[in-house]
């Protein structure tokens, strides 16, 4: 087993003021009133407005398909902007085309890549380059954050970053990709800086945040998850298929710009930095449907939905 392969293990409160206190096992219940005043995060989408929203964009899109299924990324430049560049170079080149996904461990990973262990073996990655630095987190000067209300375990603070859940170190003026479910993560060996971005990764299990700043993360999954989540699981302990047979082919990875327009996926992302989001939160936060007693008080950053739709000139009309 090659070492790529071996060791690759992978809104502010002023807004929330009212949910800015954390659960405690006294917390109040559901008020008849309350149920009547809060909104369901279906409501709350269903009155958003336009400007709510946000289209993705073509040259920081991947269309990754596999068995006629199509999976839709969204990169992260802003995080990783030398791993992007060779992601998109690669996927421009059709390196993925007619590789496989090799791994999937369950409550862990799904992995693709070329599967040959011998370097001499593998598939040219032609004109991009064969290692790059780590970039395992980025200055908060160059993002527009904001942050969630409640403590994260993992970050001194956790949030929202152009529609990414990122950790957030104030101290240190850090910020980076936290690794919940659908997130997009490169494979490395040990050194730090030995990912190129073309052994790739998406989180399909509970959110392994011990990976947060250990390994480069490029982005998320923002539709088809459910076509990698069932992939069946290889064998223990690491995941990876055993025989050749086992493998996912890889029809195609490309970048939206190179697909024709009425072939793309048209979709609008919420933007994560606006009152109605932040409303979302707190619906999330404190459930006040009908069948909730509690309040939490409390979310956790991964479990914290950010919606997608279709964008609404995209939808057929009878």
């Amino acid at each position: 087993m090659s070492g790529l392969y071996k060791y690759m293990t992978v809104v502010s409160c002023g807004i929330l003021l009212a949910a800015c206190k954390t659960g405690s096992s006294n917390a109040p219940t559901t008020s008849s009133a309350e149920q009547a005043k809060a909104r369901t995060m279906s409501e709350i989408i269903e009155a958003s407005n336009a400007a709510d929203w946000r289209e993705l964009d073509p040259e920081q899109t991947l269309y990754f398909e596999f068995s006629g299924k199509r999976v839709v990324i969204e990169l992260a430049p802003q995080f990783a902007p030398e791993h992007v560049a060779n992601i998109k170079l690669l996927a421009q080149q059709g390196y993925w085309d007619g590789l496989s996904i090799n791994r999937s461990q369950d409550n862990f990973v799904v992995q693709w890549g070329d599967a040959a262990e011998n370097e001499a073996d593998r598939k040219s990655i032609g004109e991009a380059k064969g290692s790059l630095p780590a970039e395992f987190s980025t200055n908060i000067a160059n993002i527009s954050f904001n942050k969630i209300p409640d403590a994260d375990a993992w970050a001194p603070a956790a949030g929202f970053a152009e529609g990414f859940p990122i950790g957030i170190d104030q101290k240190t003026a850090t910020a980076w990709l936290a690794h919940c479910y659908g997130t997009i993560g490169a494979g490395r060996d040990t050194a730090p800086d030995s990912s190129n971005g073309a052994q790739l990764y998406v989180v399909t299990g509970q959110s392994p945040r011990q990976l947060d700043l250990n390994i480069t993360t490029v982005g998320r999954v923002v539709q088809g998850m459910e076509h990698l989540s069932v992939i069946p699981r290889g064998p223990a302990p690491m995941g990876f298929f055993d025989k050749p047979e086992q493998r996912v082919k890889i029809d195609s990875i490309k970048l939206a710009s190179q697909v024709a327009q009425d072939q793309r996926s048209n979709l609008q992302i919420m933007r994560t930095d606006t009152s109605t989001f932040a409303e979302l939160v707190e619906s999330r936060r404190n459930r006040r449907d009908q069948w909730y007693v509690r309040p939490a008080g409390h979310i956790d950053l991964c479990n914290i939905p950010i919606p997608v739709r279709p964008t609404p000139s995209a939808i057929a009309t009878p």
